[in-house]
């Protein structure tokens, strides 16, 4: 296997980047809206949402640094179009994004089921459910309030960044706009 980036790798997961930046802006807005009657830590089953960058990233270019490159562009992009959090989701985007890629590494990057791509989001939605534990919650308990708070975040990528990432990944492949990617080759013939 080819580990090498090439123009069109940088430039899909680039769009994919800036396309989740963007979904992010708007995520953060009902995130912070409507979303915020759900009670902490419940709100941590909403995550998923913003860990499919690292995913989709990941199932489609399939080469190194690809879920990390994809969710860390997502969240600078975030950072620059302004959400609640500020410029703190550029170190947590980076961590998100490493969460998804160790697992990727893990299975040398010849993995890319469904399977897969489940633990990925997981591994994703731990990292940041982590990271929010101590950045933003420090002085809660963590029997009470920051376990659970993590396992939801785990349990919300896994379903949202991992089963979505890998359904959105095949939806893109059936409809040919991944031809130029081993995931797009992959498609069933009609």
């Amino acid at each position: 296997m080819n580990f090498r980036w090439r123009t069109v790798d940088i430039v899909v997961a680039s769009v994919i980047a800036v396309a989740f930046g963007v979904v992010f802006w708007a995520w953060d807005l009902l995130y912070n809206g409507p979303f915020k009657a759900i009670p902490l830590p419940g709100q941590a089953i909403l995550y998923g949402v913003w860990l499919v960058p690292a995913v989709l990233g990941a199932l489609v270019i399939r080469k190194p640094g690809a879920a990390i490159y994809t969710e860390l562009v997502a969240a600078v992009i975030s950072a620059l179009l302004g959400n609640a959090w500020g410029a703190t989701v550029v170190p947590e985007g980076l961590l998100e994004g490493l969460g998804a890629e160790i697992v990727f590494l893990v299975l040398l990057y010849r993995s890319f089921g469904l399977v897969t791509s489940l633990i990925a989001g997981a591994a994703a939605g731990a990292a940041a459910g982590i990271f929010d534990a101590f950045a933003f919650y420090p002085g809660y308990s963590w029997a009470s309030f920051r376990l659970p708070y993590v396992a939801l975040a785990a349990l919300s990528s896994l379903v949202i960044a991992g089963g979505g990432g890998w359904a959105l990944t095949k939806a893109l492949a059936q409809a040919g706009a991944l031809d130029r990617f081993p995931s797009g080759r992959e498609r069933a013939t009609v």
